[in-house]
């Protein structure tokens, strides 16, 4: 059997992305066995388990049950700074005794740097780099600039490069990549999040919410940080009807920022943090609300996005990153069949005029709904996407695998 080692920053119980993406791949991908290097910030989590398809080492600085703040501060803040060093010294102890036939960084960063070192002294081993940031890239690489000539060799050491989106394709040819990039999107597990409740289950839900009849409720499920811009949406409300309210599903270093604003725009009756959610309670919050809604700064692709639209749940969102492979505004793409709608950054005036439009505009409404589920269903199914990856990706990058 084929092994890999995986390189990535944070997995499971911390759950994004990425650690999704990861997860839903490696679990389809059955004929390779992946290990994996990851932080382990939580003295609670062990140092090594089996997570599915995939056997996690976890190193690092701890703390008992670490807060969000925590990951900030001494000495937890440490852990990515040391995590290329710290993690190739790893990888180069678990080589000897698994003779892996490559690595696989999750992200440029510092995975990244963990995969290129370990590539510098391991130069047989095929290295593959995914790229799945969300970040603008201008701001990455900003944070770089005084290390850019090093940074670039991530790049430039990968002997493949698969990105999420077409956005962040361009970047690894920016940044010297001159093989091809491979193009495979995250998914969705369809069956998941297009499933029906049963109507008491929903209702159940709805009071815990305090939901009225005629209660229009906004959603998104979000890390609380600026590049999400949920500050906008809170800003918007001034401009709705006191009946649309706001649901945040998420944490995040801004959430203290966020509750002020929420204190200052006199909005507390409107808006509803409900912090961490269980992923597989997701779907029933969106299946009880009207609109999803993130008119993000920057994505590199978007999971929440397609999440809402396997839901149906009609999304608002901006013209930014990789969102744009996937959202089709019935004002901007003419010529495509309408999934979404798109608001201008950081304008919360327009953001409430397109939350109007849609609310009064079933029509239309509904045939987003339905292009937007019938796009995720034809090409964002994770089966279909670890088939991808499994025939473009790691047949190519282990020497061939056998196809199913």
């Amino acid at each position: 059997m084929k092994k890999i080692l995986i390189f990535s920053i944070t997995y499971f119980p911390f759950v994004g992305g990425a650690e999704i993406a990861v997860k839903e791949i490696t679990n389809r991908v059955t004929d390779v066995q992946f290990d994996m290097i990851t932080l382990r910030f939580d003295r609670k989590l062990p140092k090594f388990e089996k997570i599915g398809n995939v056997n996690i080492y976890r190193i690092g600085f701890t703390k008992k049950s670490p807060t969000m703040a925590d990951l900030i501060k001494f000495p937890l803040k440490l852990n990515k700074t040391f995590f290329p060093i710290t993690a190739c010294w790893k990888a180069t102890k678990l080589n000897k005794k698994n003779k892996y036939d490559a690595v696989w960084s999750i992200m440029a960063a510092f995975a990244g740097f963990a995969g290129m070192f370990f590539k510098w002294t391991h130069k047989k081993i095929p290295f593959l780099l995914t790229l799945q940031e969300g970040d603008p890239i201008s701001e990455i690489k900003a944070k770089v600039n005084f290390i850019k000539p090093l940074f670039k060799r991530i790049f430039l050491k990968a002997d493949i490069i698969q990105a999420i989106s077409i956005y962040l394709g361009d970047w690894a040819k920016d940044m010297g990549f001159d093989k091809q990039v491979e193009i495979i999107p995250n998914a969705v597990d369809t069956k998941k999040f297009s499933k029906e409740y049963p109507e008491n289950e929903l209702n159940e839900l709805k009071m815990k919410l305090g939901k009225k009849e005629n209660d229009i409720f906004l959603i998104t499920t979000s890390r609380l940080v600026k590049k999400n811009a949920i500050d906008d949406v809170i800003k918007s409300l001034k401009y709705l009807n006191t009946n649309i309210k706001f649901i945040i599903l998420g944490t995040g270093p801004d959430l203290i920022s966020l509750k002020d604003l929420v204190e200052l725009e006199d909005a507390s009756n409107r808006v509803m943090f409900v912090g961490q959610t269980e992923y597989d309670e997701i779907p029933k919050y969106l299946k009880i609300s009207d609109i999803f809604i993130r008119p993000s700064l920057s994505e590199g692709f978007g999971n929440s996005f397609i999440e809402a639209m396997a839901s149906g749940t009609p999304v608002i969102t901006t013209q930014v990153g990789g969102i744009t492979d996937f959202i089709f505004s019935p004002q901007k793409n003419m010529n495509r069949k309408p999934t979404g709608i798109f608001v201008n950054a950081t304008d919360s005036k327009d953001i409430a005029e397109k939350i109007k439009f849609l609310l009064n505009n079933k029509e239309i409404k509904n045939e987003i709904i339905k292009n937007a589920k019938e796009l995720v269903l034809e090409k964002y199914d994770w089966n279909l996407i670890a088939k991808n990856m499994k025939e473009r990706v790691f047949s190519s990058l282990l020497g061939g695998l056998a196809s199913g």
